[in-house]
């Protein structure tokens, strides 16, 4: 059994990301945390309805997947750019101590959102081997929208050197991601269940197998 750790930016990345991964996770008896970054709150401008249909969905997609917990840092949607970074680092870190995550998952730094690089800076920080010797794992997944959508030049590009089959996990993963209601949409809108059915079927194509997801591996302790 191993111990997991999901960082999502927003909920729903997480299941763009590597939601039949995690299925495969938990069909294994594993102990996986949701580590969810920013959190839509009156203060932040949302309303009544946009705060409590959020919180539904993230209790249904919880349950969906058998989290053994949920870590919710509150911060505020699309302005962790604004926020000193070692309130971000600290309370990430916090939760790695925590839990103790041999393997974590979080999102590619070259994601179109800002939200995600700057998460992406903060975990990294938090997974230094001498300060977080737990770590054995970890790996950049990619959120459709996200990933696809960076464009920048100077970067390299998504290009993954690590595939899990999830094969039996692709409907289920489908089912919770339509869990998300305004943030799924119809096809060509790319968070839509065709999209991820035919991203999963190229990945799977990649590695020989019917559907899976792509990572990026960024580092591996074997002992």
């Amino acid at each position: 059994m191993s111990v997991i750790v999901v960082i999502a930016p927003h909920p729903d990345d997480e299941t763009l990301g590597c939601g039949g991964t995690l299925l495969h996770h938990t069909a294994s008896d594993d102990d996986v945390h949701w580590l969810i970054v920013t959190d839509m709150c009156h203060e932040f401008g949302f309303t009544d309805v946009q705060v409590s249909q959020r919180q539904i969905e993230i209790e249904q997609v919880s349950e969906a997947y058998g989290f053994t917990d949920v870590h919710n840092l509150k911060f505020p949607p699309a302005r962790l750019d604004t926020l000193a970074q070692i309130e971000l680092i600290s309370a990430i870190g916090q939760v790695m101590k925590r839990v103790m995550p041999e393997i974590v998952y979080l999102p590619y730094r070259g994601d179109v959102h800002t939200d995600h690089a700057v998460v992406f800076d903060a975990v990294i920080s938090c997974t230094k081997w001498f300060r977080y010797p737990f770590i054995r794992r970890i790996l950049c997944y990619e959120t459709l929208s996200e990933t696809d959508f960076g464009i920048n030049p100077d970067t390299r590009g998504f290009t993954p050197n690590s595939f899990v089959d999830i094969t039996r996990y692709i409907n289920k993963k489908i089912e919770i991601a339509k869990m998300y209601q305004t943030e799924m949409g119809e096809f060509p809108f790319p968070r839509s269940a065709e999209a991820l059915q035919a991203l999963a079927q190229v990945r799977g194509a990649a590695c020989g197998c019917r559907a899976a997801e792509s990572f990026l591996l960024l580092r591996e302790i074997t002992r």
